[in-house]
């Protein structure tokens, strides 16, 4: 999700689909649409609870959930089962998951348009809905383990 995201643009994208709109909501969405790589919704909650100290965990995975819903966010499964968020552009798309960093990149639908069409072909199967998010290492965290 582009970083310049405004105040304005996350209020639309949330009310989008009549949910209302509050206050932490709107922190909860600043905050991730701030981060550049997945982050739960702990790791969140610590990173605001100093300027935001009423603002509760389940708040936060409501507020998190919620985005999920509206397209504002992906979640992404970390190891051993925990959740993590990423703030999401509205165009559909998949993600590159560093294991390592936590980085996450957007990736183009187009890419996977030759393997849907190869499983319409092969398979004789029209895949209405796709989610692909691919997990491994970015370029920089496989250069810090090859230097160990």
């Amino acid at each position: 999700m582009p970083r310049t995201t405004t105040r304005t643009t996350l209020a639309k994208r949330i009310t989008s689909r009549g949910r209302r709109l509050t206050k932490q909501r709107v922190i909860v969405a600043q905050a991730l649409a701030a981060e550049r790589q997945a982050i739960s919704a702990q790791e969140l909650h610590q990173r605001l609870h100093h300027g935001h100290p009423r603002l509760g965990l389940a708040t936060i995975y409501r507020a998190l959930e919620a985005q999920v819903e509206a397209g504002m966010a992906t979640r992404l499964e970390r190891q051993g089962h925990v959740s993590a968020y990423v703030a999401c552009v509205s165009e559909h798309h998949h993600h590159l998951v560093c294991t390592s960093c936590q980085r996450v990149e957007d990736v183009d639908e187009t890419i996977l348009r030759p393997v849907l069409r190869g499983i319409r072909d092969r398979h004789d199967f029209q895949v209405d809905h796709e989610r692909l998010d691919f997990y491994g290492l970015c370029a920089r965290c496989r250069r810090e383990k090859a230097a160990l």
